[in-house]
């Protein structure tokens, strides 16, 4: 194989993927234009784990989807005991419970909690237009639903306290993924059947990578409200629940299956 064969060969590789192949050298070394790529991707992944969440922004926004929202945060003072105290993360503050006491109005199917996680940008990129992906999917299945829950330095396990004082039978957690010096802006979405403080990774569902490099908002939103139909369903979720929503896309379009009307014809 000619070297012009095998450069060619790794530009369509390349092409294929955002995985850093194919960068070229000068000598033993990068090309400058790679070494600047990486430094800006790396320097976006920390933008991502330090910036702070709007909470005024995101409530906004979820309150023109026709939704009720509560503000909470974690027993993390600030983001650098945060980033130092997953623990912390994990537990809600006095205050907030004390709000969410405020806030519950009787048994719920769903709480929904936004919270910033590892990068406020998926959240203010992606959490309201997934919300407005998934929102009338949930109102076509007839599904009650608590105050949205906006949370500060939060990890995936304060929605378990949050349900719990909602009193929902399932809680979805829209989640800033921690970056990778590809993904930023990438969300989280966690699925727990049964939310009380002690519930283990093992009993939930993941979607990661939602954004629109990743998993798409509509593709997500589908996902989610399959999800959440057999959790409610099954009593259950994580390692006894597969998703295999994909099997319902064999006949409608997304789209279709999320309640909007059917444009193919």
């Amino acid at each position: 194989m000619s070297g012009e064969d095998a450069e060619a060969i790794w530009r369509r590789l390349a092409a294929l993927t955002p995985a850093r192949i194919a960068l070229g050298r000068v000598g033993a070394g990068l090309p400058t234009q790679e070494v600047l790529r990486f430094g800006l991707a790396h320097a976006q992944a920390r933008d991502a784990v330090h910036t702070e969440l709007d909470v005024d922004a995101v409530r906004g926004g979820i309150e023109g989807l026709g939704l009720s929202t509560v503000t909470v945060a974690s027993a993390a003072p600030d983001r650098t005991t945060y980033l130092r105290r997953p623990d912390l993360g994990r537990r809600l503050d006095p205050d907030a419970a004390a709000a969410l006491a405020r806030a519950a109005d009787g048994p719920v199917d769903l709480a929904i909690v936004v919270a910033d996680g590892l990068s406020a940008r998926a959240v203010h990129e992606n959490a309201v237009p997934l919300l407005a992906a998934l929102l009338p999917a949930v109102r076509g299945s007839g599904w009650s639903l608590g105050p949205v829950a906006v949370a500060r330095q939060a990890r995936v396990a304060l929605g378990d306290a949050v349900g719990a004082a909602l009193r929902a039978r399932a809680v979805a957690v829209l989640i800033g993924e921690r970056p990778g010096l590809s993904s930023p802006d990438s969300l989280g979405l966690y699925l727990t059947f049964g939310p009380r403080p002690g519930r283990s990774d093992a009993e939930r569902n993941c979607l990661s990578n939602v954004r629109a490099a990743g998993l798409t908002l509509d593709l997500a939103a589908f996902k989610l409200h399959w999800l959440i139909g057999q959790a409610l369903t099954r009593g259950l979720t994580g390692v006894g629940l597969k998703d295999e929503s994909d099997r319902a896309l064999e006949g409608p379009m997304v789209g279709a299956a999320l309640g909007a009307p059917d444009r193919s014809s």
